[in-house]
């Protein structure tokens, strides 16, 4: 599935400062990006910083003087996902999980499973599929948490996203993760470009670690889970910013689109009966 995504930002520096910017579609085995292409007004040289992770492509850009930065991106991404069937999924024991999603299952900064374990052990620890596990607790965030913007910031976390039941993708992503953790499932934290996000914005998910795979979950399902670009991966997301300043500059400005480059989208949501999971490597 092609699709063609944009971001431009804008920000007002004051005096020497570095901004990180995380904002180019991850390349992965099944997301390859055909096209792409950054635009700085006034020009100034970037440099791309190389994640051991490769979960995600940052760019650092160095600013000496008082001046408006226009930056634009724009890409042409493929996403091969895949559907799997997860009807005979059976729990994984932790000693039987590569090694490399260990970090996945421990709290993090914004998602604290330790707080979480008693209340997903007594809603969700009865399900035994792994799969209907998670989208069961995806549908109780969904149910029960008013998708309201403005009602956190920066500092809420999943543990006070379950006491005040309202929050954005941000926080519907992080309480997704964290109850994952409290089962025993490892989950990752999810930015990206969204098909038919209103307004468009960048987008928070998560992934959980089902069946030797990572399988998307959406708990607002406010998009197509086919309708997706990657840009980053982590353990929540301070791990995943798409913008980090340091030094005395202020953002201005913001516009993101996602859209189709191809006619044949068939827009594909979980719902409660299936078992088929969506997964972007």
């Amino acid at each position: 599935m092609k699709l063609e995504v944009k971001a431009e930002l804008k920000y007002i520096v004051h005096s020497p400062s570095t901004l990180i910017l995380n904002i180019h579609a991850l390349r992965t085995q099944k997301q390859m990006v055909l096209e792409e292409a950054l635009v700085i007004e006034p020009y100034i040289k970037v440099e791309e910083l190389t994640a051991e992770s490769q979960a995600h492509r940052l760019i650092r850009l160095e600013f000496s003087k008082e001046e408006e930065i226009s930056i634009s991106y724009k890409a042409i991404v493929d996403n091969f996902y895949k559907q799997t069937d997860h009807t005979d999924l059976m729990e994984v024991e932790v000693g039987q999980l590569d090694a490399s999603v260990f970090s996945y299952l421990y709290p993090s900064r914004y998602c604290q499973s330790d707080k979480l374990f008693r209340f997903a052990r007594s809603k969700f620890g009865g399900i035994t599929n792994p799969f209907l596990k998670v989208l069961a607790l995806t549908d109780w965030i969904h149910s029960n948490v008013e998708y309201l913007s403005g009602s956190t910031n920066a500092q809420t976390s999943a543990y006070d996203t379950v006491t005040e039941l309202a929050g954005v993708c941000r926080d519907f992503a992080h309480l997704g993760i964290a109850l994952c953790r409290a089962l025993t499932i490892p989950a990752r934290y999810f930015t990206g470009y969204a098909y038919k996000l209103y307004p468009q914005d960048f987008h928070a998910c998560f992934e959980a670690y089902l069946g030797n795979e990572w399988v998307v979950f959406d708990a607002t399902k406010l998009v197509p889970l086919n309708g997706l670009v990657k840009i980053a991966t982590g353990l929540d997301a301070a791990d995943s910013a798409v913008a980090s300043l340091f030094g005395n500059l202020d953002f201005k400005e913001m516009m993101v689109s996602c859209i189709i480059a191809e006619d044949n989208f068939e827009p594909f949501y979980y719902e409660s009966s299936q078992f088929q999971g969506l997964s972007y490597q």
